[in-house]
């Protein structure tokens, strides 16, 4: 008999997240099995077998969709037209960043002959930018039209770091799923939101609302609710008041960022040369937001927007 190993197990061992499981396999990629009763997601050893491919694919930067195509056909040509591609990209971008490298080194050699006490100097330097700007725009690449966008293409792909911007969240009441297992909460509790959608609080970029995981890899999912709302409205979920504070937060892609799990790390990363410090408070946690509103919007986009909000305070500041 095949052995199961449980989703929390899997997590652990391969250092994913049970949401980008869970993603996988709602992308097709991946197929869980659970019994009558266990309400957990179980994986058997052919599961993990492909949640290694898969896992090998995305970190040769390979997309979603390309990793749907290579699963949906058999024999290795889908794969190694996939791998092809990815090869004339990374060409192409070492070409465009050996061209960036000459123009930075040239602005440079000008930058240590320049005296900026002195106005000419100083204009020459103005020229000179100019002249870099004229450059990267000028630039020739095969089969590309638009020169500077194809720069920034590029500059967005090598990007490690995310765009990390402070949040500060106002105290406000919620309902809450309380911590169950994700599928409860992606579904019991959905379904019971959006037939109560009349409590959710009314914001002009839609209800604020926030998941989480706790240790033991359970969710808790909240919805900000009118002041109005009490816990007899919400029963059989819990009435809270959230305390909101301070968050460093940046936007992750579904599909392209494992749910967060980058984005999640270059905000830590920032956090070394920022003002600021992580707020390990009981009830300050890492909270995940899905920003898109609609199906109809993702559907336009191609994808789904996901802000990752990391709790923090001004370094060496008692709270």
């Amino acid at each position: 008999m095949t052995e199961l190993i449980k989703i929390r197990e899997v997590s652990a061992k391969y250092n994913i997240s049970a949401r980008a499981l869970r993603y996988y396999e709602d992308m097709g990629l991946l197929q869980s099995t659970r019994s009558a009763d266990y309400a957990y997601r179980l994986y058997d050893d052919q599961a993990i077998k492909r949640l290694e491919q898969i896992l090998i694919l995305r970190k040769l930067n390979i997309s979603i969709k390309d990793i749907q195509l290579v699963f949906q056909t058999s024999g290795s040509e889908i794969l190694l037209d996939v791998l092809g591609r990815k090869v004339k990209d990374i060409n192409g971008e070492i070409t465009l960043l050996q061209d960036l490298k000459d123009i930075i080194l040239e602005f440079i050699e000008q930058i240590k002959l320049s005296d900026f006490s002195r106005d000419a100097d100083v204009k020459k330097l103005y020229e000179k930018a100019a002249k870099a700007e004229n450059q990267i725009a000028n630039i020739s690449y095969d089969g590309n039209a638009s020169k500077i966008n194809r720069l920034l293409d590029v500059a967005d792909k090598l990007k490690k770091a995310p765009e990390v911007r402070i949040i500060q969240i106002n105290p406000f009441r919620a309902f809450s799923s309380g911590a169950d297992t994700i599928e409860n909460v992606l579904g019991t509790f959905q379904q019971w939101q959006e037939e109560h959608n009349h409590l959710v609080k009314k914001m002009i970029y839609g209800a604020p609302d926030f998941l989480w995981f706790e240790e033991n890899m359970q969710a808790v999912w909240i919805w900000a609710v009118e002041e109005w709302v009490t816990q007899k409205d919400t029963a059989p979920y819990e009435l809270i008041e959230f305390e909101g504070g301070l968050y460093a937060a940046a936007m992750s892609i579904d599909g392209d960022d494992d749910m967060g799990n980058r984005v999640y790390s270059g905000i830590i990363k920032w956090l070394e040369d920022s003002g600021f410090e992580l707020d390990e408070r009981p009830g300050h946690r890492t909270m995940g937001h899905m920003v898109n509103p609609s199906d109809a919007i993702k559907n336009a986009l191609g994808y789904d927007q996901m802000d990752i909000y990391v709790p923090i305070k001004i370094r060496g500041k008692q709270q």
